[in-house]
């Protein structure tokens, strides 16, 4: 469901299944266009101000088959239940019923104690909790050896960026850095202290992080390539 603020809903393109609309009036836009999101799916439709609603729905209509054509191709979701896959650090995991009171890596289970219909927020706890302390780690390794201090550290779900630094020093990291593979983690932390110091991110921030960090070509195009897919993994929050 759109979030308040993302636009008009309940408007459905009719099918097998039936495809969700969003219409978002612009003052800025010149034309109808259409965007599908390859990271939660959602299909809007923007539209100048003053243009009637019967005239986006009829563009989304004319474009049905593209629609699904790009729906079809996106990673399916992976809810938290038993027996469900997730990278964690870049190895993958199962996820099983656990006993006792709090969440366990054992080899490559996770076990989640509590009902099924809380494992999702257990889960994303426990990767909060987890990416903190990872992230945390990381962070401090990098401030020291370039010798750029942060004044803070934050996690939240972004869609976006996977790390950033505000100009106060504040460092933000995506929760679902976790699920990458050390070397993407480290070279965002890397460039998130950093950040900064150069907030142009200028060809001399990039040699300057890969002074520090190493090469950073590898795990900079694995989050352009697979960033996004990241957000396949649903946690019902």
């Amino acid at each position: 469901m759109p979030r308040k603020g993302d636009g008009m809903v309940g408007h459905v393109l009719q099918g097998d299944p039936d495809i969700p609309l969003i219409l978002r009036p612009s003052a800025r836009a010149r034309r109808i266009t259409l965007r599908v999101s390859q990271v939660d799916g959602r299909v809007t439709v923007t539209l100048p101000r003053g243009v009637p609603e019967r005239e986006a729905l009829a563009f989304a209509a004319e474009k049905e088959r593209w629609i699904r054509k790009h729906l079809s191709g996106r990673a399916m979701q992976v809810d938290m239940v038993p027996g469900a896959r997730l990278p964690l650090a870049g190895q993958e995991v199962t996820l099983a019923q656990g006993d006792g009171r709090s969440v366990r890596l054992e080899g490559a289970t996770l076990l989640v104690p509590g009902p099924q219909d809380a494992m999702g927020r257990r889960v994303a706890g426990y990767l909060k909790a987890r990416a903190r302390d990872v992230l945390a780690g990381a962070s401090d390794h990098y401030a020291a050896r370039l010798g750029q201090p942060y004044t803070g550290l934050s996690l939240r779900d972004t869609r976006s960026r996977s790390g950033s630094c505000s100009t106060s020093g504040r460092l933000m990291y995506s929760r679902r850095l976790l699920l990458a593979a050390q070397p993407v983690q480290h070279r965002v932390s890397c460039a998130s202290v950093w950040g900064p110091s150069e907030m142009n991110h200028s060809p001399r921030f990039w040699a300057e992080v890969e002074r520090i960090h190493g090469a950073y070509a590898d795990p900079r195009q694995w989050l352009r390539r697979h960033g996004a897919g990241l957000h396949r993994y649903s946690f019902g929050d």
